[in-house]
């Protein structure tokens, strides 16, 4: 950084020429690479011995291409390409790696902060890049970690703040960036339209002031339910009505794991985009029936979803009607539900500890339709109405030593609905859904579609497990 001035505060950036040793500092790039690199005309200006800035952006965009497979051939020929589209990405992507960078101590001198405690929040929320250096806007999130550590705030508390905040942006940018291109800018190559730059640059313009908004308007949302669920939980301590915490970041939750039963052979009989529509069903389902129930969505992966629940009577009422959406929605598999209540370890939004792996295993033993909990919270919302409990006794559940006491709700008065199960790819069919039949060996086969009808006819044995 020899070829810029000292840069304090609002002090303006340097454009000064860079040698090829200052660039090599700047970007970790060793220089004899630079110096090929500048050979093939990938960077620098012909007949020029130094750089601009922009370079230190060409040098980093080359270095991610070339760890994404592309050939330097290939760079070369996306550089010069006029291609509107591919030059606008280009330019943008240059114009950001060409910041001015620091290093970490120099941050960290310039936050105000001491060393060590940079690096634990560098870390923790990945803002540096590859070589470990950081922007501008580095430096002013630094300061404003100074303050918040200088009225008080746990450094610990902070860094689980910060690496949720961190990774939940990261995910709110990626889904913007991954559907506009997917949907918006692939459609408009694949019909043909002509312009595309244009009509994006447009697009985007009209719909990035409301992106920020919009993050706000829900984190503004979140708080005001996490404030009530702070309340409550204050409530329950100061009545005894729950113990205190033994340990920092410990509380009690009753805590949901919920699956689609049969999803693995699901999606191998009918592909991957069939199966993705059946889990965008499924999830829009847990977030209907959630709206009422006071739970927090944790995670989802796959076809499952954690969720956590401050008390047990909304998390059983949560099971119960997202058990008769399910049976209720036309062709759809059976879903299987384990529950559990007790003390876990809340870790950057998220939850570890026994009480998760009780609730976890529940889940993995349920059968189709079947919502399995502990005697916790069958003990915390046996008054709940309308709901019948059966004990189903004292069982051994894989991983764990001990046994675990489990019951089964169910609805005291429930439309029955009959349907059968396809045998290829386990989903449900109600009366007129049934797309074939087949009856082999004296039983009946009923099936969502003629492909299933035909890989059954196949090979017939590899699913007779699943229709008996």
């Amino acid at each position: 950084m020899t070829s810029s001035p000292e840069h304090r505060g609002d002090a303006p950036i340097s454009t000064a020429p860079l040698s090829l040793e200052e660039l090599a500092s700047r970007t970790a790039e060793p220089a004899d690479k630079l110096e090929a690199w500048r050979t093939r005309g990938l960077i620098g200006r012909e007949g020029e011995d130094v750089f601009s800035v922009e370079d230190i952006g060409r040098v980093r965009l080359i270095h991610q291409l070339l760890h994404y497979g592309h050939s330097l051939d290939d760079i070369h020929n996306a550089l010069h390409n006029p291609d509107a589209v591919r030059q606008f990405y280009l330019d943008e992507m240059t114009s950001h790696l060409s910041a001015l960078r620091f290093t970490l101590a120099e941050s960290a001198e310039l936050a105000g902060l001491d060393l060590d405690q940079a690096k634990t929040f560098v870390e923790a929320t990945g803002v540096a890049d590859s070589g470990g250096m950081l922007e501008e806007d580095d430096i002013g999130f630094l300061r404003s970690l100074k303050v918040a550590l200088d009225s008080g705030y746990p450094p610990e508390a902070l860094v689980q703040v910060l690496r949720v905040y961190a990774d939940l942006m990261r995910r709110a940018a990626e889904v913007g960036h991954l559907t506009s291109h997917l949907y918006l800018h692939q459609a408009m190559k694949d019909t043909g339209v002509e312009d595309t730059q244009e009509r994006l640059e447009k697009t985007f313009s009209r719909v990035e002031p409301l992106v920020e908004p919009a993050l706000m308007y829900f984190f503004r949302k979140g708080a005001i339910q996490a404030a009530w669920d702070d309340m409550l939980m204050h409530l329950e301590e100061e009545s005894g009505l729950a113990d205190l915490p033994e340990i920092p970041g410990q509380i009690r939750q009753a805590i949901m794991f919920v699956d689609l039963a049969s999803f693995t052979p699901l999606a191998e009989a009918m592909g991957d985009l069939k199966a993705a529509e059946i889990v965008d069903r499924f999830a829009e389902m847990v977030r209907i029936a959630n709206v009422r129930c006071h739970g927090r969505v944790v995670k989802q992966i796959g076809d499952g979803f954690m969720i956590v629940f401050p008390e047990c009577y909304s998390a059983v009422s949560f099971a119960l009607e997202l058990q008769q959406r399910a049976v209720s929605e036309p062709q759809f598999p059976a879903i299987r539900v384990g529950l559990h209540y007790g003390p876990v370890l809340y870790r950057e939004g998220d939850y570890i500890g026994s009480n998760v792996n009780i609730a976890s295993r529940l889940a993995g033993r349920a059968d189709r339709h079947q919502i399995l909990v502990s005697a916790a919270v069958r003990d915390r919302a046996r008054e709940l109405e309308g709901v019948e409990w059966t004990r189903l006794g004292k069982q051994r559940l894989k991983g764990l030593a001990a046994e675990v006491e489990l019951f089964e709700p169910r609805p005291a008065t429930a439309e029955t609905i009959e349907k059968v199960i396809d045998p290829v790819c386990g989903m449900e069919l109600g009366k007129g859904e049934v797309a074939a039949h087949l009856t082999r060996e004296g039983v009946d086969h009923s099936f969502c579609s003629d492909d299933c009808l035909r890989q059954f006819v196949r090979a017939p044995e590899k699913y007779t497990t699943a229709s008996a």
